[in-house]
């Protein structure tokens, strides 16, 4: 009799488990950067809205970006010494300047441009938090 207990307590264990792997994986894949996408809203999303569209002839966009997609080892300086240069956007030009958050940590920056990477149709990949790191020691000053 105690056998047959200890084997359906083993049994609901392993059910609970199961369920519970079943249900972090799926909202691991709905939405795999949270830290990253609050971050995103707190710090960048007042400029460059909450779906990356930018603000129209000031501000540019994140979602669909050239720029963002083919300068990725520049993003983490802009992010944390923010920009000054006037930069080209997807053939329009953008002189705004954007103001640096110096206080974020290398992690919360490689969260952020994550969160970039896969939001609002991206699909940039993972920057990871020591590429962060490394570029951030050789960013121009």
């Amino acid at each position: 009799m105690k056998q047959l207990k200890l084997v359906h307590q083993i049994q609901k264990s392993l059910i609970v488990m199961l369920l519970a792997g079943i249900l972090l994986a799926y909202s691991c894949q709905k939405k795999p950067y949270k830290q990253g996408e609050r971050l995103y809203v707190n710090f960048c999303a007042n400029c460059h809205m909450e779906d990356g569209s930018g603000l129209i002839g000031n501000i540019p966009p994140l979602a669909d970006s050239d720029f963002f997609r083919d300068n990725m080892s520049l993003v983490p300086c802009i992010i944390r010494y923010g920009l000054a240069d006037t930069i080209q956007v997807n053939g329009k030009d953008y002189w705004q300047p954007m103001t640096g958050i110096a206080h974020l940590t290398d992690i919360e920056i490689s969260n952020i441009i994550n969160y970039i990477n896969e939001a609002w149709g991206n699909d940039l990949g993972f920057y990871p938090p020591d590429k962060v790191k490394e570029t951030l020691t050789v960013c121009p000053e």
